[in-house]
């Protein structure tokens, strides 16, 4: 690998971090560990609902005793709300995207608005919604108090190599729908967020759990609007409970700080739940 590889954690301080992201992230170390790279951390912030200080104090707490290491300082998406606002005008000035009032129940219950599926499942948005192609943009405004979308080219299918799970495709308009870039509360979505800071932030490889391969799709052709490249990406496999399921920050009893309390070590965590490829640690 010629450039000097860039990686980063991304854990949203909505909740504790439990085993299934640990183990996400542990691939994320080893795979800049192998490389001879490093790694960057985000602090995902931008959920005002449920964001909570105490989450993010807890977040890295949890990450250090884990043994990650990256370089810091840590990054807040929510002090880079300038850089998501310009990429917002930069789509606006390029006719790239629409104001959207129709509400998530309107699109799911118009006709033919199948959900995409998977954990960042949306409802396809209907191209009988959308204004005219050539119809001209009301200014975004200095506060936004309606959601916008990027219109997707229908038809067109979008291809990438996942470092984990092979070739990738998907079709505009099939598969995925006009997704949202700016939320009426004036706040930017994960999408335009996360595409932003991959590319100004140099990361050169992204990874994240397999639920986020829809996402890829959505990042790439934002990538492409904005004039970037993208990075590579690497979807690393799920953890799931004893019923099957994805673990989320519900799963209190799998929480890393539950763990701790309870005297389970770090070690005991990787020999127990991670690859033995990956049995060496991070750092």
């Amino acid at each position: 690998m010629n450039e000097i590889y860039r990686g980063r954690l991304a854990p949203s301080p909505t909740g504790y971090l439990h085993l299934g992201h640990a183990r996400t992230f542990w691939f994320a170390a080893e795979r800049a560990r192998a490389a001879g790279g490093t790694l960057l951390l985000r602090n995902d912030d931008l959920d005002a609902v449920r964001f909570r200080l105490d989450f993010v104090d807890a977040m890295v707490e949890d990450l250090r005793w884990f043994g990650f290491v990256w370089a810091e300082p840590m990054i807040s998406q929510s002090a880079r709300r300038d850089r998501y606002r310009a990429a917002l005008e930069r789509l606006h000035a390029a006719n790239l995207i629409f104001p959207c009032t129709r509400t998530r129940r309107d699109v799911i219950e118009a006709a033919g608005a199948p959900h995409e599926g998977g954990a960042d499942d949306e409802p396809i948005y209907p191209p009988q919604f959308r204004p005219p192609a050539d119809a001209p943009l009301p200014p975004l405004g200095e506060k936004i108090s309606v959601n916008w979308r990027i219109r997707v080219p229908d038809g067109e299918a979008f291809d990438f190599h996942d470092e984990n799970l092979g070739d990738q495709r998907a079709v505009a308009g099939r598969d995925f729908g006009d997704f949202l870039v700016w939320r009426k509360d004036d706040t930017p979505s994960y999408q335009l967020a996360c595409a932003v800071d991959d590319a100004e932030l140099s990361i050169t490889e992204v990874v994240r759990g397999a639920d986020l391969v829809k996402s890829t799709f959505r990042q790439l052709l934002l990538f492409r609007a904005l004039g970037w490249s993208p990075p590579k990406f690497y979807h690393a496999p799920l953890m799931v409970d004893t019923k099957g399921e994805r673990l989320a920050k519900r799963h209190d009893a799998l929480a890393l700080r539950t763990l701790r309390e309870q005297g389970v070590t770090p070690q005991e965590i990787i020999t127990r739940f991670f690859p033995e490829d990956f049995a060496d640690g991070p750092g």
